[in-house]
Formats: C-alpha cells, structure tokens, sequence
C-alpha cells in the first residue's frame, strides 16, 4: 500500500504524537509498504525514517497544559492538493484529524481512505462542543476512527459518536529492555527513583518534590533523578534550591541512546501527573526495562498499570500518598523485583511490530467496507435499495 502519515504538529519538536508516526512509519515500511509523512516543521534538517513533506508554517498554541505547534499558512490548501494529486495515496491516516489546519485541510481534499486515530484526552472536550457544527463536515469524512485508549475513545465519541478501534501507543521493547551499561555517577547502589518528562504543570513533578522529603527521612541515601527538559526546567530547580536539597538530579534533556540507560539505572520509576493523558507511553517504557512503577490512577494510566500487579496506583495531587507509595517499594525489594518482571512481560504487547500489524489490519478492513458500502450505495435492481440502503447506514456508522 502507500500510506500518507499527517500530523498536525511541528516535527521538529518531541512528543507523543510526533514519536508515534515517526515509529508507525518505520515499521509499515519494513513490511514493504511505501509511506510518506506529512506535517509541518521548524527545521529544514529533521530526520524522518521516511519521505517528508514539509507543510505550513508552525505556530505556538497552548493546549492541554502544554503547548502545541501547529500548522498554518496561506497557501496550505493548494500544497496538500498538490501532494494528494501527485500520490495517489492508498491510505490517508490523520492523527489527531480534527486539529487546524493540516489534517483539516488533507481531510477536504484527500479521495483516499482516510483512518484517524485521536490521541487525546482532556478533563472537558468544550473545544469540541463549540466547534463541532464545522468539525462534524470533516468527521464524516473518516472512514475509519482509532483511539489509543479507552480514555481517548470516551473522550472524543461523548462529542462525535461513531464506531472507535482501540489500538494503543507503540514502544521500542528491545531498546528498553537490552541491558546496558550503567550512567556513570548512577550505577553506585544508592536507591534511585526516575522521572522522565517534559517540565510542565500537568506532569506533577512539583507534588513529587514535595513528596520527597518524606522519602529521605526513611532513605536518607535516596536520590531524584528528574530527566526532561521545557520552560518548567528554572522554576523546579529554584524550588529545590529553597529547600537546600543535594540529592534531585536534574538531568534535563537528555540523548535517545541514553535515556533506556536512565531507566535501567533507577529502582523505581515515578509517573505523577495529574490528568490529561490519554495513555503512559512512559510507564511502558519503564515497565519494558523491568522496573516498577508508582504512578497517579488517572484514566490513562490505568489502562496500562494494575495496581499491585506492576505497580501502585495513587491519587493525583497527593504528595503523602506519592511518598508513602514510593517508601514501601523501596522497602520491599522483592515486590519492586516482582512488579517489574510482570511489566517487562506486559510491555511487550505494546512493542511496535505488534502494534503496526493491527494498525495495518485497520486499513485492510477499512478499505474492504468502505468498497463495500459503495457497492452497497449502487444496487443494480430498485427492489434491493431499501435494504442496500440500510445496510450501508450500519456499515458506516
């Protein structure tokens, strides 16, 4: 097949959505297939494992306690055209499809089938509401919907009702999982607890320093390792400035081939955000390098951490639970040995060649009904067109 991956953000920039086509792209061309990605990006060098069309101009919008860098620009439209017409395109996929002002601009012209997969998940979908009556032209022309999680499903389908996939975020297992050498200064025994994640508020790193001084009095030796970089980065270390702390590593961003070694090295990975995600592409990280995990028991994350099975589940915005949770893992050694053999076994569903199979199952059994809705829709004899009518309102739903 020949695929066009779309997303709505600047690709020179890391995050979930942006590793995710970077990775679906790598694997659906292993299998042979030719795939192209589409989105716009601030650097004239970006490495993609693929062709890469350069479109629009991103701009900055805060969105979902983040900041988003999304398209735009006066001559997108007549650029996507172009692309489209020159591609012939078995298999337009969107991500995040209903986001301005690419994937809206693929959708109205794209002739392809076109799947979405919706990734987020917010603790209101107002924007949703407000914008439907426009969004709805573009929704409909979706012939296939995925969402990582059943939090990104019940997101989304509250406003735009239809038949969701569920297929979730890929990993990299081997990388993860292959032992390394150990990070010079971190391989010394002391009892580590990670955190990797852009500094930003809805990450909760801040209830996880609070939590700290808890952890310290029972670990004295105890140390912080904060890997991640973003505009929070002054702000947390001035924090720990204030409270004369020597034992919060702040790493920041740190180099793909090193950070598997920064999982490896801890003895306990923490994940405390305080909602909005979708899904713990993190955690399955962590999981795939045999740690535990004590996390926030938001709705993404439950969908990839039982609690007492892989690791232990607090409420968001606790420090006391965050500390007391982390103290007993730390405490208990062969249970963290027990959590993180079962996550490493669990991560591995979630490894990308296992993911880009069902992604590229969707696509086959798209293309089949929406083949087969159009059939449906010309019946050759007038008797057949009331029930060919019916059944291609179901099939489309």
């Amino acid at each position: 097949m020949k695929i066009a991956l779309v997303s709505p953000y600047d690709f020179a920039y890391f995050g979930g959505v942006t590793d995710h086509i970077s990775h679906l792209s790598a694997e659906l061309q292993r299998r042979g297939n030719e795939v192209h990605i589409m989105a716009p990006c601030s650097d004239d060098q970006v490495r993609s494992p693929v062709p890469f069309h350069r479109l629009g101009t991103p701009v900055r919008i805060p969105a979902n306690g983040s900041v988003a860098r999304i398209s735009m620009g006066p001559r997108l439209g007549s650029e996507v055209k172009q692309i489209l017409a020159s591609g012939a395109f078995d298999v337009v996929h969107l991500h995040e499809p209903l986001l301005p002002a690419l994937p809206l601009a693929v959708l109205r012209a794209s002739r392809a089938t076109n799947v979405g997969t919706f990734h987020a998940y917010r603790h209101s979908n107002l924007a949703y509401f407000y914008a439907k009556p426009i969004l709805q032209y573009f929704f409909a022309k979706l012939h296939g919907r995925i969402a990582v999680s059943n939090a990104a499903c019940d997101f989304v389908s509250e406003r735009f009702s239809g038949s969701y996939r569920v297929i979730p975020n890929g990993i990299d297992y081997e990388r993860f999982s292959q032992p390394l050498p150990p990070l010079p200064g971190l391989g010394d025994g002391r009892p580590t607890v990670l955190f990797v994640g852009r500094l930003e508020k809805r990450k909760g790193l801040s209830y996880l320093l609070r939590s700290w001084s808890n952890v310290r009095r029972e670990f004295p030796d105890a140390r912080l390792v904060v890997v991640g970089g973003g505009g929070g980065l002054k702000h947390y270390r001035a924090f720990v400035d204030t409270r004369g702390s020597d034992d919060i590593v702040f790493a920041g961003q740190v180099a793909d081939e090193d950070l598997p070694r920064y999982y490896q090295a801890a003895d306990v990975f923490c994940a405390p955000s305080t909602g909005q995600e979708s899904f713990g592409i993190v955690l399955l990280e962590a999981m795939a390098a045999g740690k535990p995990i004590v996390s926030t028991n938001i709705p993404g994350y439950q969908e990839v951490v039982t609690h007492g099975k892989e690791g232990l589940l607090v409420p968001a915005k606790d420090p006391g639970a965050l500390g007391s949770a982390l103290i007993h893992l730390l405490a208990h050694p062969d249970m963290h040995q027990q959590f993180g053999a079962r996550g490493r076994e669990k991560a591995k569903q979630f490894a990308w060649d296992r993911v880009a199979d069902e992604v590229l199952d969707y696509y086959r059994e798209t293309i089949h009904r929406r083949t087969l809705l159009a059939a449906l829709r010309r019946p050759r004899f007038p008797r057949m067109r009331r029930v060919a009518s019916a059944a291609a309102h179901l099939l489309a739903r």
